[in-house]
């Protein structure tokens, strides 16, 4: 008997249990969507004041301020414009040296490089010193140089005595004008053996100071012959080189080509001589101006495309050879748009609107929503809800706002 009712008493407090249980639950369900006060679910108030909300926003108001008002807000207009379309059309392109600018540094003279002075990417300025050749041959110049001097100076001396000689009458006129020959002909050597030198590097300064044997030199400076960037390097110390070999290209980069790809379907819309932009990856807010310089007239049967070429002024060098670019052209459509300067455009919720002055009120402005198209430069396109020549507010736009929200909201 003891067992029977202990297993009765169990199971009771069971059935207590999963009744509190089965009553909490059914409560939660019955008030998880009540109000916190106890009152009757009810979208209805709530919604229609919201809806009140929305109709007021999309609401255009007129506001109408004194002068003295205009003149505080510093209120000013300008007139709706109406514009020809243009069309951007963008095109890859890589930016590339000025070839017109490009200057090869040659070897005037074989020899054996002895030292290079600048390394690549140097600037350098006309005149300085970039390599420095040990020659052989300008050394062997310089001795018949040497020696066709002091010909030339005997020479000279014997004329001398020959011409008093004949005064004299102790020498003939025959032997007079053979030795003038002879000196004339040695001067023509002179000359020539000077001009050899200058061509081989030497200067004019270098020349003039060869007067004998123990000025003979068998160095030549190589000299950049202009502004600008080494850009390309093929020599090192101990290399030998032969007369005219290709030692160093310098080249100004105060201005740079970049290279584009036209399809067929562009070449209407660009020219030579059409503005181009360019925008580089890593400074996209930046953007450099330039006009197209040349466009090829063949096309590039595997592509379909033809080069174009624009130049660009590169002063501060952000523009480096190789660097990938965007390219952008801009041609005329035909298409008449109406423009609104940015100023003048205001963002009211997910509306865009304008304040227009009325017509025959100079202090009464008129809250208009317009529906914009692209941005062109520091205007936008109007698409719809603006004309051209209507008087739209640039100057205290903000401040017409602000009242127009206070009109509108009863204040």
């Amino acid at each position: 008997m003891t067992r029977k009712h202990i297993a009765q008493a169990v199971g009771a407090v069971a059935l207590i249990v999963v009744g509190v249980v089965a009553g909490v639950t059914w409560t939660e369900r019955h008030n998880r969507g009540r109000p916190a006060g106890g009152g009757a679910i009810s979208a209805g108030p709530a919604g229609v004041q919201a809806g009140r909300e929305d109709a007021k926003r999309d609401e255009a108001v007129e506001v109408t301020l004194t002068p003295e008002a205009v003149e505080r807000a510093g209120i000013k207009t300008t007139a709706a414009r109406s514009a020809t379309a243009s069309a951007s059309l963008t095109v890859p392109g890589t930016v590339m040296s000025n070839a017109y600018r490009d200057t090869k540094v040659n070897a005037l003279v074989g020899g054996v490089v002895r030292r290079v002075a600048v390394e690549l990417g140097a600037s350098v300025t006309r005149g300085q010193p970039l390599t420095v050749i040990f020659s052989a041959e300008l050394a062997d110049a310089q001795t018949k140089y040497v020696a066709a001097q002091a010909m030339l100076s005997a020479d000279h001396q014997k004329l001398e005595r020959t011409q008093k000689l004949v005064t004299l009458g102790a020498s003939s006129r025959q032997e007079l004008e053979e030795i003038t020959a002879v000196h004339a002909g040695h001067e023509t050597e002179v000359a020539a053996a000077r001009q050899r030198l200058l061509l081989l590097g030497l200067g004019p300064d270098d020349v003039s100071r060869l007067t004998e044997a123990s000025h003979v030199i068998s160095e030549v400076t190589v000299r950049a012959p202009a502004d600008g960037v080494v850009i390309a390097r093929n020599v090192n110390p101990g290399q030998v080189v032969g007369a005219g070999q290709e030692l160093f290209t310098v080249t100004d980069l105060s201005t740079v080509w970049v290279i584009g790809d036209l399809y067929e379907k562009d070449f209407a819309a660009v020219r030579v001589g059409s503005a181009a932009t360019v925008a580089m990856p890593a400074a996209k807010d930046s953007a450099l101006r330039g006009r197209v310089a040349y466009i090829d007239p063949r096309v590039d049967p595997a592509t379909r495309t033809s080069k174009v070429r624009v130049e660009v002024p590169n002063k501060n060098g952000a523009l480096r050879l190789g660097m990938y670019v965007a390219l952008s052209f801009e041609a005329a459509s035909g298409r008449q748009v109406t423009l609104v300067t940015r100023d003048a455009v205001q963002a009211l919720g997910d509306r865009t609107v304008v304040y227009v002055q009325v017509e025959g009120g100079e202090s009464r402005f008129a809250e208009r929503a317009v529906k914009l198209g692209a941005p062109l430069g520091d205007s936008f396109e109007v698409l719809d809800g603006l004309k051209p020549g209507e008087l739209v507010v640039t100057t205290g736009s903000f401040f017409l706002r602000a009242e127009a929200g206070r009109t509108r909201s009863g204040g």
